[in-house]
């Protein structure tokens, strides 16, 4: 059986740590849901590359006493992959979140597209739906490297940040480039753009084209908004060092 894994604060563990209390939401989890028992060993990451395992060497009513039997740090991965995601309806943009963090997505970025169909009443309530689905598909996925949700973005903005990647990629059906000829870089940032369900505007193509991106398909397939960035990235990933 693989040994559970739950997330501690960045910088929480280290190579000097050699006892550690897991507590608050995740030392509670342990131990009333989970229901951990002394001599069992589990996993911690700080979901920013340091990982340890541990076991078991008493139980509270909320908390659990650990022992420090293995650290590590694993350096971020190269090339960074960053994912523009607009917002979308309903479920569809946890989905998006989730199957991108899965796959190696390393940062993504709401974005407030012209034809968004999904709105956020609340941008706080919105951005803590997506990190927290973030930090759960890390969890799933055992991932050293919980990715960074950044704050909601508009159209402006999102050209302002191309700018800092080496390669941009915007997803759209009526591109003449296939995604599939790009050449990647093995280093630096790789930032993709997903639309929403109501597509990327003549607007919004127009400035990213401006911007320096490069506006590609995937094939003959118009995909969901919540499963393109995660097939994109995906695919990209096959051709880089990171899944060699």
């Amino acid at each position: 059986m693989t040994a559970a894994e739950f997330l501690v604060n960045p910088g929480e563990i280290n190579k000097d740590t050699k006892s550690f209390t897991l507590d608050g939401d995740e030392g509670r989890h342990a131990a009333t849901v989970k229901r951990m028992r002394e001599g069992e060993v589990i996993h911690l990451c700080d979901g920013q590359g340091s990982r340890a395992i541990a076991t078991v060497v008493k139980v509270h009513k909320h908390s659990l006493d650990l022992t420090i039997d293995q650290f590590t740090f694993e350096e971020a991965p190269e090339p960074r992959f960053v994912v523009v995601q607009a917002l979308a309806k309903g479920e569809r943009a946890e989905l998006a979140v989730e199957m991108l963090t899965e796959v190696g997505a390393d940062a993504i970025i709401p974005w407030r597209a012209e034809h968004s169909i999904g709105k956020w009443d609340s941008v706080d309530k919105g951005l803590e739906k997506w990190r927290r689905t973030s930090r759960e598909s890390s969890k799933q996925s055992r991932r050293a490297w919980i990715p960074e949700i950044s704050n909601l973005k508009s159209t402006a903005e999102v050209c302002e940040l191309m700018s800092q990647a080496q390669s941009v990629f915007v997803l759209h059906e009526s591109a003449d480039q296939a995604l599939a000829a790009c050449a990647i870089r093995e280093q630096g940032t790789i930032m993709i753009v997903v639309g929403p369900e109501g597509g990327i505007s003549p607007d919004e193509l127009a400035a990213f084209s401006a911007a320096g991106a490069r506006v590609v398909h995937m094939g003959a397939s118009v995909m969901r908004t919540s499963t393109a960035g995660a097939i994109a990235v995906g695919g990209l990933l096959m051709r880089s060092q990171r899944w060699s």
